[in-house]
């Protein structure tokens, strides 16, 4: 360990300056105005894989954008490790809420993270803890503490559903044999004690648009008389939830796991605030389904939200018009058992089905993925555990997450394999927000981390 404590102390800086410029390429997948920026990366993070030592590093094209997959096999009887990444980052909008630009990186100081923290877009989500593992290889290779092989996967349509990486997988099985996978695209309670995430949710997102009248119409000639799109859009969008804020979707709860008493008070276990979360959001109180706290509707229930709303006349003054078409952007996010396909069809049958006479109702899926849940009993994730242990100084936690990464499920059922979420960031750090950020701290301490998961991996292997 000193070797590696010695290592970081020595390279820090150009590990934090060579992030700095990896978050100034926009690669934002959702808009193909940024296309060669997404390009951009994908040749950035392929340089920076030959640079950590990959013997073997190539872009694979997919349907979209490329996967980059590298490489570094030193005994063939030696377990393997998968690393998965996502070089592609949200888009940055609303920019106007950001104090700095978003894809020109600052350090600055914080009271949760007093030794500075990059801000930028990508910063943690995931460039910052993907380029981690990068590091994390490098140290490893130059100071001859690479234990076993090591592939990586790091693609670029993360935060669009991950379609091509879902066609990259099913032709490339042996390709990426492996014996665990290792992400970190997750976070930690605090940088004082570390969490494992057991369990991610899934996810349905939708795009429902409802038309009324062929026209824009003169809001004082005929208002009253036509039905108005954007009013019974909120209308049917606010029927969605009953006044326990249980969804009132038919058979959305059918395939709900519920958790035991027991199992619900392990979880109540891990450290947490309701006053500092309430703080730290400036909200008054916390807002849910009846019947269940904070940390379990975040994690172990599902929800339905809308993740965009719009139609009519949005500029500057005032316009006058009932609108011809009304929009929403709706994500549910889904607990293991909820199948992403039933819950979208079981969506647009029951929103088709509550709106009025007077208008249209178009439902068209965007992407989704199935929840995951991770047994704390396998190898991989005694690893990990043991890997946090002796860096922080006391076992992690184990955490369900409210978040997805809807290709994990289909990790295992393609690659038979279990996939161990060691996340550096937290919840603090702003991901898909104005300002995301990262701490220097938990960027360094990741690097530190991930040769001890390497190292016990293989020691409980063999």
């Amino acid at each position: 360990m000193p070797k590696t404590k010695q290592y970081i102390n020595d390279h820090k800086d150009r590990f934090i300056s060579e992030l700095i410029e990896l978050l100034k390429i926009p690669s934002i997948s959702a808009d193909t105005a940024y296309k060669n920026d997404i390009l951009k990366t994908a040749d950035a993070v392929k340089i920076a894989l030959e640079k950590a030592g990959c013997d073997m590093v190539e872009i694979c094209e997919t349907p979209g954008y490329p996967i980059v997959y590298g490489e570094k096999i030193t005994d063939s009887n030696l377990p393997t490790i998968l690393v998965y990444g996502h070089y592609d980052v949200q888009p940055a909008d609303p920019i106007d809420l950001w104090d700095s630009p978003p894809f020109e990186p600052i350090i600055k100081k914080t009271d949760i993270h007093p030794e500075g923290a990059i801000f930028a877009r990508g910063a943690c989500d995931d460039k910052g803890q993907m380029y981690m593992h990068v590091k994390a290889l490098e140290l490893m290779t130059k100071t001859d503490q690479l234990p076993c092989n090591v592939k990586f996967m790091i693609e670029g349509e993360e935060e669009v559903g991950s379609n091509s990486l879902v066609w990259f997988v099913k032709r490339n099985q042996k390709k990426l044999s492996n014996d665990v996978i290792l992400i970190s695209d997750t976070g930690m309670i605090s940088n004082t004690q570390p969490s494992i995430t057991t369990g991610l949710r899934g996810l349905s997102y939708v795009e429902v648009v409802v038309t009324g009248p062929n026209r824009d119409l003169h809001s004082g000639l005929y208002g009253g008389a036509v039905a108005n799109p954007i009013n019974i859009l909120t209308k049917m969008i606010a029927s969605l939830h009953d006044e326990n804020n249980h969804i009132t979707i038919p058979g959305f709860y059918d395939r709900v796991e519920e958790l035991s008493l027991d199992e619900r008070a392990e979880m109540a276990k891990a450290p947490f605030s309701l006053n500092d979360y309430q703080n730290a959001l400036d909200i008054a109180e916390v807002y849910g389904e009846k019947g269940y706290t904070t940390n379990e509707r975040n994690s172990i229930r599902p929800t339905l939200d809308v993740n965009g709303i719009w139609g009519g006349y949005t500029g500057e003054g005032a316009k006058t018009v009932i609108a011809s078409k009304a929009y929403a952007k709706i994500s549910m996010r889904l607990v293991p058992n909820q199948d992403w396909e039933e819950i979208t069809e079981l969506f647009t049958k029951h929103f088709k089905s509550i709106a009025p006479k007077s208008v249209t109702v178009k439902v068209t899926p965007h992407h989704g993925g199935q929840g995951y849940v991770t047994p704390t009993d396998n190898i991989g994730y005694k690893a990990a555990n043991k890997a946090y242990t002796e860096t922080f100084g006391v076992q992690a936690i184990p955490q369900r997450s409210g978040g997805s990464i809807p290709i994990v499920a289909l990790f295992e059922e393609e690659l038979k394999s279990k996939t161990i979420l060691m996340g550096f960031g937290l919840d603090s750090d702003a991901i898909h927000s104005p300002n995301e950020h990262f701490g220097i701290f938990n960027y360094l301490k990741g690097i530190e981390t991930i040769p001890l998961f390497y190292k016990y991996f293989t020691e409980m292997n063999s």
